[in-house]
């Protein structure tokens, strides 16, 4: 099987940007694609929460995991590690998918977060992401974050956004699979 289109958004000064309408039964799995995601303030964190059918607020309740590998631009330090700090445990909060961005004109992020099986009303919903960053102290990170929305309530929105100031650009890509 292969992606199919389903919808973009395209921020410019926005502070979310949001789906809300497009994930159904339709596909068993969704894929947002972010490109070049250019925080307004520096060192912020980019971030995704979700509501469940007919819930408002972008507050479900996630138990997640973080890690990531890094290398500064002078190359002397790089590394692999877990940061507990970006976890949750039965939080409610916007789960982060990096960690401090740069908002110099060459600093953004890209990446992808998988949504698995949204509709369903059994189980929990699985995500899985991995993002590049190019970070406010000059560092190239990929960071991946995975974990589970515990509800068992379809899910049918998706909301993103930066922890300090607004998206000032960059574009976001739904896709069904």
């Amino acid at each position: 099987m292969g992606l199919v289109y389903i919808a973009s958004a395209t921020a410019s000064s926005s502070a979310t940007l949001s789906f809300t309408s497009g994930i159904d039964s339709t596909y068993n799995e969704y894929q947002f694609h972010f490109v070049n995601m250019h925080p307004a303030t520096n060192g912020s964190e980019f971030s995704f929460q979700v509501n469940a059918a007919g819930a408002s607020g972008f507050n479900e309740t996630i138990t997640s995991t973080y890690f990531s590998a890094y290398h500064n631009e002078s190359g002397s330090t790089s590394a692999l590690a877990y940061d507990g700090g970006y976890d949750q445990a039965q939080g409610t909060a916007y789960q982060n998918l990096t960690q401090n961005i740069g908002n110099d004109n060459d600093q953004s992020c890209s990446g992808m977060l998988t949504l698995y099986a949204p509709s369903s009303t059994t189980y929990v919903k699985h995500f899985v992401s991995k993002v590049q960053e190019s970070q406010q102290s000059d560092y190239a990170i990929v960071a991946f974050a995975a974990g589970y929305i515990n509800t068992t309530s379809a899910i049918d929105e998706i909301s993103f956004k930066f922890d300090s100031g607004n998206i000032d650009a960059g574009s976001i890509h739904m896709y069904g699979v």
